[in-house]
């Protein structure tokens, strides 16, 4: 049937349903969703519910508000204070190691001996860990490949890291379509320039009148989580929990000024008789002072009782660890991690729980590596190769296979012996192999077996007999006048 005799056999279905209608009325069908209804008692509820753009709705105003009261709960709350830091360290640790997959070994070893000279110079795992923090506080953070002369290393390539402060249109507040603040895009979403302020809009030498550097893309690293589709400036990562933040520290406050209260007073003094009845005198909100060890006399018809101590209340506790929980999940952390206790877990439960934040650290892990790191290792290369006498001649040429993988600091296990029988069943059924197992030490492979093979030449050459754990047998000591290799140590 072709689309023409398709359409006109649809709307005399049309006339046919309608036809068999009551009365040849047409049926109208009214269906809602009960959450888009609004009444009085939703109506405050959902009253700043917009429909603005992502662009729209995290304006320079929004944002930079979002930044300062983050900002402000980290410096003054412990918890969210040792949150920040918590997911940092984990995500970051001692920082990325490079791994080269195309080269020879020496060839390999050279360039990443090379790479991780020169990131402990600039203080990479350092910047990143303060991006990482950035990220969390402000919503972004942003970085600039510039050259550091001062730096001791063949390659003088330096990360400048930027607040997102710094970052912002100062010339004009209208901007055009293709920009948001800070950040000039060209037709296909691609960032084109970046407009960093001179000086940091908070700086005491900062005058009424801003003045901003353009900066190429290709120069400045933009760290950020687009949470909506065309959203093209962060927002803090802890935004849903800085009300709680506000209300845990509120809590708290108020539970220590009502103990205060409470032990200001060292009792009370009451009648039971009525109003003009028979009691002597006295006069309202007056103080007695007290003598140690006496015995005191009370006015006739008056009684005293001590205060009693009712705070903390009973449900201090459960409040804290309801409302750290609910902090703590929009960040994909768990509970014992976010309050550093672990005192409520059980081993399995603790386990299950740590899944969802290692997989959450992954992720972060891979959005280092592509808005990051996979950038500073192409432009540390760059500047390599144009180093006369640095690298190899063979290394130097355009069809250099580069590809390479980074390691990462692995995360302990509660019970050592119990992962060691899992690395051993699966190494013995081959569902995984050493360099996954490395890997998840954030280990390299290839130099943990070789600094093994030399541990192993070197114990049997002193006649040091080591004796595996699962009691097979040991190694026998090398006999007097046998060399082993050196590079595998084998005889």
């Amino acid at each position: 049937m072709s689309i023409v005799s398709r359409l006109i056999e649809g709307v005399r279905a049309i006339g046919r349903t309608r036809a068999a209608a009551p009365g040849g009325h047409r049926v109208v069908v009214r269906a809602r969703y009960d959450a888009a209804q609004t009444n009085l008692d939703n109506r405050k509820h959902w009253a700043m519910a917009d429909g603005l753009s992502a662009d729209a709705a995290a304006s320079p105003t929004v944002r930079r508000t979002l930044r300062n009261r983050a900002r402000y709960e980290v410096a003054n709350n412990s918890y969210a204070r040792g949150i920040v830091l918590t997911l940092a360290n984990d995500c970051i640790g001692t920082g990325p190691r490079l791994q080269l997959m195309g080269f020879s070994g020496e060839d390999a070893r050279f360039i990443e001996r090379s790479f991780i000279e020169w990131s402990h110079t600039v203080e990479l795992a350092e910047k990143l860990r303060s991006m990482r923090m950035a990220m969390a506080e402000d919503g972004e953070s942003f970085a600039l490949l510039t050259s550091n002369p001062v730096l001791p290393t063949p390659v003088q390539l330096d990360l400048k890291v930027i607040e997102a402060d710094q970052v912002a249109t100062p010339t004009s507040p209208i901007l055009p379509s293709n920009a948001v603040d800070g950040i000039v895009f060209d037709d296909f979403g691609n960032p084109l320039e970046y407009h960093v302020l001179k000086n940091h809009p908070g700086s005491p030498i900062t005058t009424l009148r801003l003045e901003a550097d353009r900066v190429p893309a290709a120069s400045m690293i933009h760290l950020f989580r687009p949470d909506r589709p065309g959203q093209r400036r962060g927002i803090p990562e802890i935004t849903p929990a800085i009300p709680l933040f506000a209300q845990l520290r509120r809590y708290t406050l108020a539970v220590i000024a009502a103990a205060e209260t409470a032990a200001d007073y060292a009792g009370i003094v009451y009648t039971d008789a009525p109003a003009g009845g028979e009691a002597d005198q006295v006069e309202p909100m007056d103080t007695i002072e007290l003598e140690k060890r006496a015995l005191l006399t009370m006015p006739g018809g008056w009684k005293m009782e001590q205060m009693r101590a009712e705070q903390p209340t009973t449900t201090y506790a459960e409040f804290k660890h309801e409302i750290l929980n609910e902090i703590a999940r929009c960040l994909n952390m768990p509970f014992n991690i976010a309050a550093g206790n672990s005192s409520s877990y059980n081993y399995a439960s603790g386990r299950l729980d740590h899944q969802t934040y290692y997989k959450s650290i992954r992720v972060d892990q891979a959005r280092l590596v592509s808005q990051i790191i996979d950038r500073v290792f192409a432009a540390w290369v760059r500047e390599a190769i144009l180093i006369e006498g640095f690298l190899p001649q063979r290394l130097r040429s355009v069809d250099t296979d580069w590809s390479h993988q980074w390691f990462w600091d692995g995360h302990e296990h509660v019970d050592p012996a119990k992962e060691a029988n899992a690395q051993a069943t699966r190494l013995a059924s081959h569902t995984t192999t050493l360099a996954d197992e490395y890997a998840r030490k954030g280990q390299d492979w290839e130099i943990q077996l070789n600094q093994r093979a030399r541990e192993l030449t070197l114990m049997r050459q002193l006649g040091l007999e080591l004796k595996p754990a699962d009691g097979g047998p040991s190694l026998q000591p090398i006999p007097t006048g046998s060399a082993p290799d050196e590079e595998t140590g084998d005889e």
